[in-house]
């Protein structure tokens, strides 16, 4: 595939693009789910293909094959489609060949090698964890395992190939006994350090534990989110925010913001393509640009956006490293790596008097990435009582704005949880509206 990839960048160069562009992306997933207690199927899925960016006067031409034999074709699309473009005059260049930082713990060869049977037997560690809690059951649920292989080249000089390693498993679980309540949980990692059983087991001792829920009264208290749900509310209603290009689109509420003071000044947030094991980690970003770390908050004050090479190049700054593709068939565009909620630690739980616990949210992606608005349902939420879980409640409400929570926040976890490319604790914010 690398001798391909050089062949299609000679071929880009030959047809009149001035700047060229390989991108090889191949995945390799077997994934195994269960509904209820019972096997349901196995899938082994694999994709693999190359897209093709080209550059003729400042115009940007893309096209993409997963044919071998596509390949002269598909650079003809790319140069032909940048010919007809006009200029963007904001175009500066495609990165440059740098020294590339060293990262680990992205691949684990016992993944990579790890058999369909193998995988079952971590599915059903699933199911069995549920069954050590009697009167629930598993509705669905599964384990995958990836690996995949990514090679970038440009005609600036980039050459970087890497390989990665990833598992996870999730796993639903509803209450068999005469009253109703669901829960899940989920996991993620890179290797295989992830306890399945015990996922099953938390899942169901949550739904169990969410039976006979009360209502809860109209009020503002403290509320303390799980990972799961504030990395959901912070995703879908704060992150969209710090991309540059809505930025410079006016699609976002940090418009002219840096510099500014925008939350508690124990808070701050990271973008770090370089911790080790991160879901997001690797070498280079997805168009060859160096991994970093950019501290987005400091100490509560905005200290930048989140760049990829484009809008770098059209605010005349440096690209953060933060060009990504959700597949060989997508140019790149701003996106997170792992991004890092850091507040100081403590057991939030117990130095909370009064107020409300919320495992999971539904409908964080309603939010209003602009204004910071949102008004989510809770899953999994309880009442806090002298700083104890006390009470399951029924139903609950909780609305707010994005940018006003990151200065109402008070207190966090011990409990960080990789949440895709979010990495956060429990966070505890006070003054939220809950309506039952």
């Amino acid at each position: 595939m690398y001798e391909l990839a050089k062949k299609a960048l000679r071929l880009a160069e030959k047809a009149g693009a001035e700047e060229a562009e390989i991108y090889y992306a191949a995945n390799h997933s077997t994934g195994v789910n269960f509904r209820k207690d019972a096997l349901e199927n196995a899938k082994d899925r694999f994709s693999e293909g190359i897209g093709i960016r080209a550059i003729v006067n400042g115009a940007v031409g893309f096209a993409s094959t997963n044919s071998a034999a596509q390949i002269e074709s598909a650079v003809e699309v790319a140069v032909a489609e940048a010919r007809v473009r006009e200029s963007d005059p904001d175009w500066v260049s495609l990165p440059s060949n740098e020294k590339y930082p060293t990262v680990s713990g992205i691949f684990d060869k016992k993944v990579e090698t790890l058999e369909l049977e193998a995988c079952i037997d971590y599915a059903l560690g699933l199911v069995e964890g549920t069954k050590e809690i009697p009167g629930t059951l598993p509705t669905s649920g599964g384990f995958t395992r990836a690996k995949g292989k990514q090679l970038i080249l440009n005609t600036n000089g980039i050459e970087i190939e890497e390989e990665s390693t990833a598992v996870s498993g999730f796993v639903d679980v509803i209450t068999v006994n005469g009253q109703t309540s669901t829960a899940y949980d989920f996991g993620i990692s890179r290797s295989l350090d992830i306890d399945f059983f015990a996922l099953g087991k938390n899942a169901a001792e949550l739904a169990l534990r969410s039976n006979g829920g009360i209502k809860a009264e109209p009020q503002k208290t403290d509320v303390i989110f799980h990972p799961f749900a504030f990395a959901d509310i912070i995703e879908e209603a704060l992150a969209p925010s710090l991309d540059a290009d809505n930025v410079q689109k006016g699609r976002s509420g940090l418009i002219d913001k840096v510099g500014e003071k925008l939350a508690v000044p124990e808070l701050s947030i990271y973008d770090d393509g370089l911790i080790e094991a991160g879901i997001e980690t690797s070498a280079s970003d997805d168009e060859g640009v160096p991994s970093q770390r950019t501290t987005l908050i400091e100490k509560g004050v905005l200290e930048t956006y989140l760049y990829d090479s484009y809008t770098a190049g059209k605010a005349g700054l440096k690209s953060t490293g933060n060009g990504s593709r959700s597949s060989y068939t997508n140019p790149p565009s701003v996106g997170l790596r792992n991004f890092i909620i850091d507040y100081p630690q403590s057991d939030v739980i117990a130095d909370t008097q009064s107020g409300v616990f919320v495992n999971t949210v539904i409908g964080a992606h309603t939010a209003n990435s602009i204004s910071g608005d949102f008004s989510v349902e809770a899953r999994n939420a309880f009442t806090i009582k002298d700083g104890a879980l006390d009470k399951p409640i029924k139903s609950l409400m909780i609305s707010g704005n994005a940018f006003e929570l990151l200065k109402q926040i008070t207190g966090a976890g011990f409990d960080v949880r990789k949440v895709g490319g979010i990495i956060t604790p429990s966070i505890r914010v006070s003054d939220m509206s809950v309506i039952g």
